[in-house]
């Protein structure tokens, strides 16, 4: 009898696409696409079981850097497509790549319900305090007091906190990461894709471009002093009164994802093809 043939474990570059990635040099988009790319390969699913939605802005260019099925939204809508797309093909691994910009302005709505409905997807946020793509304005979550062209002085508006807001409204996996790890970072994803129901991860990745400052991130990221836990009382207390820079996994719950007792769909497409013929 011959022996059984193992199949081989698959590899981060079978998910990279043959486009080249045009960020700005130095940005930190690029070593989240490689540790997203590294997340899939330690999950394991094939390419065509997963799909990557976006938005508007840099980070949203991920899907088409990938081999995955992908969809380019519009401005602040991915995670309504994506929700969509989960609930419809309950059996896809469905990830969501957004910025502080696109995620948590014009699509911060979409983040609350996101979180409460649960519903298990993945949602990747490439932070960096700052509109890249539209040269510079301030973000969400700029400081109050960045002193730029377009606002001298600075906001004077409190920044967005999204890892509060995620816990708050029902999160089921919040961790932050920070680019600048990219075999960290690809854990954490793994980490989040595995776990039931909505995971949200903020990902630190600077914009050397118009917050060159950003560069010093890599000397004030730290692990987090505890592991994650599954207490959203105690994950509250913790990211409320975290530096900003803890790296990690913060909470992982165990509430149910949205629909429960969910199966693949049954139906073939030209049965749904029929449904809409006039």
């Amino acid at each position: 009898m011959n022996d059984m043939v193992q199949p081989a474990a698959p590899t981060a570059a079978q998910y990279k696409s043959a486009y080249k990635p045009i960020w700005c040099p130095g940005c930190g988009d690029y070593t989240v696409l490689a540790s997203v790319t590294k997340a899939l390969a330690q999950v394991g699913r094939p390419p065509h079981e997963v799909a990557v939605v976006s938005g508007i802005g840099c980070s949203s260019r991920i899907p088409a850097y990938t081999n995955c099925y992908g969809f380019h939204g519009v401005h602040g809508r991915s995670l309504a497509a994506a929700t969509g797309l989960k609930v419809a093909r309950p059996d896809l691994t469905v990830l969501v790549a957004s910025g502080d910009g696109d995620g948590y302005s014009i699509g911060g709505n979409h983040f609350l319900h996101a979180c409460r409905r649960n519903v298990d997807l993945t949602y990747i946020v490439m932070d960096n305090h700052v509109y890249g793509m539209t040269k510079g304005q301030a973000s969400p979550t700029t400081e109050p007091d960045w002193d730029n062209k377009l606002s001298p002085g600075g906001t004077g508006v409190r920044s967005f906190h999204p890892l509060v807001i995620a816990l708050a409204s029902g999160a089921n996996f919040v961790a932050r990461a920070f680019s600048g790890d990219q075999n960290g970072t690809a854990d954490i994803i793994a980490q989040g894709i595995r776990h039931p129901g909505f995971s949200f991860i903020e990902i630190l990745s600077p914009c050397v471009t118009f917050r060159p400052e950003q560069r010093e991130w890599k000397n004030l990221v730290h692990p987090a002093a505890v592991g994650h836990t599954d207490d959203a009382a105690r994950a509250a207390r913790r990211i409320m009164t975290d530096d900003g820079f803890n790296i990690g996994v913060l909470y992982a719950g165990d509430r149910k994802p949205y629909p429960a007792g969910s199966s693949p769909a049954a139906r073939q497409v030209g049965e749904l093809e029929a449904e809409f013929e006039l």
